[in-house]
């Protein structure tokens, strides 16, 4: 299939150069930068020497709609823009925010802009992948939001899930490639930092969307981010107060049963914690479950590559369904150390 890629020039964009490389199904046939067309693309990601003599291409839709797939990585309200230029039979996975919130109040609140609407939500261990594999086109998570709602899913039966307590640290790439200088690397390194302070980051409405929608159940979370001093990876760590009585055996049992037919998410043996370096570079994510007697919560911590299953990762796992192939395509299990 001719596959394009929108945005190639960022984080995500190369991230998905590189796992696209390698993909047996997809062919590389347009890769565009707005802001750093006619670059050579090796100039902003020197690590894809496999690109050396290719350059950026403006953005056309005229381009885009002589490919057969679309992966657009956009700033969020960006992609919007174009969808109605693009002809409805090219599949698309979007890796912004425009189209994951079905809630115009949610949109307006936590971005900026007009609501754009809602496609299936690409969260294939929670939504399903049958489900994603029925349309055409996906929102693609966050990344926050992936490492997060796939950390509280199983335990929802378990808790009020009203009562949400969740503290997540990001590597720097999470926050793009524009230059900001709280993100130099002078200011980041050794030192951690709080950031959207008092529950307002943009990703979690769509956490809380997916999961009530999903269970039937009225999930709101507290979520605390922050920024830690490595380019990638998320580490995220939610607790939720029991409502019934229930062994750490049981909530064992069921992380392993509702992830057990998952080719990505794995729950690590007793004693093991979640590391971040354990998963970079790969689509795959580690889960660690503790039950906290004293208070009477679960405790979840997950981690995940923020670029992998974050962003480029998934979105050729979701890529993968909506074209009829399997999850797992191209995606390599192991991680990169």
């Amino acid at each position: 299939m001719n596959v394009g890629v929108i945005g190639a020039s960022g984080y995500a964009g190369g991230e998905l150069l590189r796992l696209l490389t390698n993909h047996p199904k997809f062919n590389l046939s347009y890769i565009s930068a707005g802001s750093n067309s006619g670059e050579l693309i090796s100039s902003i990601h020197p690590h894809l020497s496999n690109f050396a003599d290719m350059k950026f291409e403006a953005t056309d839709t005229s381009l885009i709609n002589k490919c057969e797939l679309v992966f657009l990585a956009l700033p969020h309200g960006e992609s919007a823009k174009l969808i109605s230029q693009i002809d409805e039979k090219i599949k698309i996975v979007d890796l912004g925010a425009d189209y994951r919130l079905a809630s115009k109040e949610s949109w307006q609140r936590y971005y900026s802009g007009e609501h754009a609407g809602k496609w299936v939500y690409g969260l294939p261990e929670i939504v399903g992948s049958a489900q994603i594999s029925k349309e055409n086109r996906v929102a693609n998570p966050g990344c926050y939001a992936t490492a997060i709602s796939l950390a509280i899913a199983p335990m929802i039966e378990f808790i009020d899930a009203s009562d949400l307590v969740v503290v997540a640290a990001s590597g720097t790439t999470g926050a793009g490639r524009s230059a900001k200088i709280d993100l130099l690397g002078s200011e980041v390194m050794n030192s951690m930092s709080v950031y959207k302070f008092g529950g307002v980051h943009q990703h979690t409405p769509e956490i809380e969307e997916c999961l009530t929608q999903w269970s039937g159940a009225e999930v709101k979370l507290s979520f605390t981010p922050m920024l830690a001093p490595m380019p990638r990876g998320i580490l995220a760590t939610v607790s939720g107060k029991s409502i019934k009585s229930v062994s750490i055996e049981r909530i064992r049992q069921t992380y392993e049963k509702f992830y057990q037919n998952s080719s990505f998410v794995s729950l690590l043996p007793v004693g093991q914690m979640p590391k971040t370096s354990s998963v970079g570079g790969s689509n795959n994510v580690q889960i660690q479950v503790a039950l906290d007697e004293h208070t009477q919560r679960i405790v979840v911590s997950s981690v995940i590559d923020n670029l992998g299953k974050g962003a480029a990762g998934q979105a050729i796992q979701n890529a993968n369904l909506i074209c009829g192939f399997n999850e797992d395509l191209g995606l390599s299990s192991l991680a990169v150390r």
